[in-house]
């Protein structure tokens, strides 16, 4: 990672700067969206595969995300994910298996984050506020497999967007059911304790049966979803876009 951007977003958390500092700051955060979206403009629907980057090939979760990435491939869906190597490149990894689209939104990190070779297409982003928002802007379902505090962090946002309808419903699908054991309980508690209500937690289907994530998907992402790329989406030589 670039240790001067990692000492930027360290010292913007420090509360107030100079004026121009700031609105450097934001303006770098603007060229980094604008990056993103010049990547990702052609790429079609996708659904969003998040997880660990700690598990091998040879893990059984590791194994899950290819299964299921692979079986999602098929229905036409572009496979995005954070890039990076474990469940992320077990996703993309699948979906090349596939025939299908695989597209990564890397993120600079100190350690642990390094692109897979399972990609035909990726964009680097510094920040990961904007690389959260762009792995949910172009798609139409979420895998939430198992991972540590930023798995949890994308798929608790990604459930509260659509919980206060920021976001349109969208299948929020969590696999690894023995993994999340702990978590499923928590949520129970949560609606137990009147903080969310039973209408929230069905947001979310609970399953590691491949089959139930796909009719869930062809029932809630399919209908009504165009899966080719709009034809007036057209590229823009001078912005740098290809077809």
């Amino acid at each position: 990672m670039n240790k001067k951007l990692q000492k930027e977003e360290q010292q913007f958390l420090q509360g107030p700067r100079a004026r121009w500092r700031e609105l450097k700051y934001t303006l770098g955060a603007v060229m980094q969206f604008i990056k993103g979206f010049r990547a990702m403009h052609f790429i079609g629907p996708c659904v969003t595969v998040f997880g660990s980057a700690r598990f091998t090939e040879d893990h059984p979760y590791y194994k899950l995300a290819r299964e299921v990435s692979y079986k999602i491939a098929q229905l036409g869906f572009a496979i995005m994910t954070g890039g990076g190597p474990g469940i992320m490149e077990a996703a993309n990894r699948g979906a090349k298996d596939a025939g299908g689209y695989s597209i990564g939104c890397n993120i600079l990190l100190a350690r642990e984050q390094h692109i897979n070779p399972y990609m035909d297409k990726f964009v680097t982003i510094d920040y990961f506020f904007v690389r959260k928002e762009l792995l949910r802007k172009y798609s139409h379902a979420f895998i939430i497999l198992p991972g540590g505090f930023g798995t949890l962090d994308e798929f608790f946002e990604t459930v509260t967007l659509v919980q206060t309808k920021k976001m349109p419903y969208l299948p929020v699908i969590l696999m690894g059911i023995d993994y999340h054991k702990a978590l499923i309980t928590h949520i129970n508690t949560m609606i137990a304790s009147n903080t969310i209500s039973k209408e929230d937690s069905e947001i979310i289907l609970f399953t590691d049966k491949i089959e139930e994530v796909l009719e869930h998907i062809r029932k809630y992402s399919i209908s009504g979803v165009d899966l080719k790329i709009k034809s007036n989406y057209k590229p823009i030589s001078i912005l740098g876009e290809k077809a």
